[in-house]
């Protein structure tokens, strides 16, 4: 999250991650969970407020809860991470192109 937001992303969070990050320090936004009434995340990507998702969950009931963010992700083409490790890659690479010091080389020269 600290790569997003030095990014001068704007980051939301539901319940725990909220209240987790924000104990670390790092300012972020509260967003219900669509279970806990509006306005709530599917609000907030539909109405244009959500580039980025990065939804990390555990158990059966938690992938139940997030079909509509993962549809809504689908159906408004914004990129979804389900991992912290391709959040992280994905935040770097966001990092990368707004430094330029992205590019673009064949397999083949990583592996000398």
């Amino acid at each position: 999250m600290k790569t997003l937001l030095a990014e001068g992303f704007t980051v939301m969070a539901t319940g725990g991650t909220h209240s987790f990050l924000n104990e670390q320090g790092l300012p972020v936004a509260f967003v219900k969970k669509v279970l806990e009434g509006r306005p709530h995340i599917v609000d907030a990507m539909k109405n244009g407020e959500v580039q980025l998702v990065i939804n990390t969950t555990e158990g059966k009931q938690s992938l139940q809860d997030s079909f509509s963010l993962r549809r809504t992700a689908l159906m408004m083409k914004i990129p979804y991470y389900t991992t912290t490790a391709g959040a992280l890659a994905a935040s770097q690479a966001i990092g990368a192109i707004k430094a330029g010091d992205l590019d673009v080389r064949p397999i083949q020269d990583y592996a000398h």
